[in-house]
């Protein structure tokens, strides 16, 4: 039996369909079929079911696809020993976190990471999804939420701050319209915190891109509860709840055991530990002196 064969038969299993399956390999679709075919030859069975658009694993090719995923995690580990051995801090690193870390907060400083590391090369994966990091996904993921299980080393970043903004130009003190997440993100700490504050305030504007729901409290769309690493700095915000933020998350970094002993994955690790450290303050939300007050 072909190892190759069986991780493009993972692959369907993760992606649901052989389209999504070739584009995460990068082959045609015609290969990934040719593969599962040649593996179910091989065992004698049919492993997927197809209905509804969606290949859907047979009873035989559920238990291919936990016992194939244990030895995807090995092969990952082999390669990780050996890559530990190298000890260079060269190649490529990646990283995991939600759109708003990625692009707001650790893009702008990767050039001080180069100049340190010049032969290191990072991919910043911007996705509210947890990736694996056993699979090697991402080599370092940075959640918004301690993580309760998984073989993991953790560490946390940083107590990232929400408060209550609204428009600088607005004299408004007390919100009365909001923009929000999306729904399938209502069950996060600042959305819920939104529930209970709202009233019987309308939420005039929903979306999953915090760059434009701080853009649409800028125009006076409506209020939000927002991260004030991010919210604080932006002259078209004030902050109507006061010096002190309305809530708290907590950030950690996680990466892989076998991964840390990695030269290039240690010394990112490292640095991002050294920028959320320097910057603990602007994460908490921590203001001088208050802003303006609702009630």
């Amino acid at each position: 039996m072909n190892w190759d064969d069986l991780r493009f038969v993972v692959e369907i299993g993760r992606a649901g369909t052989l389209a999504a399956a070739a584009r995460h390999l990068k082959v045609d679709q015609t290969t990934v079929a040719r593969r599962l075919r040649t593996l179910e030859d091989e065992l004698g069975a049919a492993l997927f079911e197809r209905g509804d658009g969606h290949w859907r694993p047979t009873a035989i090719g559920a238990d291919v696809l936990q016992r194939a995923g244990r030895i995807e995690e090995d092969v990952t580990a082999l390669l990780r020993v050996a890559e530990a051995g190298a000890g260079a801090v060269s190649g490529l690193v990646r990283v995991t976190a939600v759109g708003t870390i990625i692009g707001d907060y650790l893009a702008p400083r990767l050039a001080g990471l180069y100049a340190r590391h010049p032969d290191l090369s990072v991919e910043l994966i911007a996705s509210n999804d947890n990736l694996n990091v056993a699979r090697r996904e991402a080599d370092i993921a940075i959640r918004l939420a301690r993580p309760t299980r998984g073989d993991f080393l953790i560490r946390k970043l940083a107590d990232s701050g929400f408060a209550i903004y609204g428009a600088a130009g607005d004299g408004q003190d007390t919100p009365n319209d909001w923009v929000a997440y999306l729904d399938d993100l209502a069950h996060t700490p600042e959305m819920q915190a939104l529930e209970s504050l709202r009233g019987n305030g309308r939420i005039r504007l929903r979306s999953g891109n915090m760059r434009g729901l701080m853009r649409a409290v800028a125009s006076g769309i409506g209020c939000g509860i927002l991260p004030c690493f991010l919210a604080d700095p932006e002259p078209g915000l004030r902050r109507l709840s006061g010096p002190q933020p309305i809530l708290s998350r907590e950030i950690w970094l996680l990466v892989h055991p076998d991964a840390r002993q990695q030269a290039r994955v240690a010394a990112v690790a490292d640095w991002l530990a050294e920028c959320f450290a320097g910057d603990g303050a602007l994460f908490r939300g921590e203001l001088q002196s208050p802003t303006r007050v609702s009630t």
